[in-house]
């Protein structure tokens, strides 16, 4: 079976999990990231290299503020314990997103995660965190932008390739398959631009009921897609 190089998954219906079961949504949210830890070892298992998933968007600060709370409580106990853990599994951890806009402690964590898994060489694993694509996008042209004025690039050599650079991604290959879970079937400002040739799978069950079985039925469905990236 043809194993996809990068997966990219959006974590969906933890929510909907917990209200199933009669539960608050932390609840769920917790559920959700030890789905998340699992999910990494199948992973690993299938022979993927690497691993996207999109964890707090920079649309969810609008949820209500005690939900908001629990999910960065839930961010930092899962930082606590990440570096013991991407070392035993020879883990390399990035952090896409603005990271500004978190507080200073998550921020120094995610420094500290970057820097002690920097040399690993097991699964890729990227945590997108108050990440927007838009938001990425905009940031990268600023740069750009002062590139340009600095002199220090011209316009004649912005290429798609040159672009990518700037985007938070720099250094990761576009996703091969992208997994969203709970039914909904929409990007919701995930990697648009990284996404442009990447594979669809959507799923009813949710994130907190995802499993190495519906990884699998997710990979063979990308072994059911011919890639033609425009071509015949």
């Amino acid at each position: 079976m043809r194993v996809p190089e990068h997966v990219a998954i959006i974590l969906d219906g933890n929510g909907r999990w917990a209200k199933k079961r009669f539960l608050p949504r932390n609840m769920g949210h917790a559920q959700g990231s030890k789905t998340v830890e699992r999910i990494i070892e199948d992973a690993f298992d299938m022979g993927i290299k690497y691993l996207t998933v999109y964890a707090f968007s920079t649309e969810n600060w609008r949820r209500p503020k005690d939900e908001v709370d629990a999910l960065m409580k839930l961010l930092r106990d899962y930082l606590k314990t990440c570096i013991k853990r991407a070392n035993k599994n020879n883990m390399r951890v990035r952090v896409i997103g603005d990271v500004t806009g978190l507080s200073e402690d998550l921020r120094e964590k995610i420094e500290q995660l970057e820097e002690a898994s920097k040399g690993n060489t097991g699964i890729n694993f990227t945590i997108a965190l108050n990440y927007g694509s838009r938001d990425e996008m905009i940031r990268a042209m600023k740069k750009m932008a002062g590139d340009l004025l600095a002199g220090t690039l011209k316009k004649e050599e912005i290429t798609e390739d040159l672009f990518a650079g700037y985007l938070d991604t720099k250094g990761l290959p576009e996703p091969d398959l992208m997994i969203r879970t709970s039914g909904e079937q929409r990007l919701s400002n995930f990697m648009l631009w990284q996404l442009a040739y990447t594979e669809f799978y959507f799923t009813d069950v949710l994130w907190p009921d995802f499993n190495k079985k519906e990884l699998k039925k997710a990979v063979e469905y990308y072994n059911g897609r011919e890639r033609r990236f425009g071509g015949i």
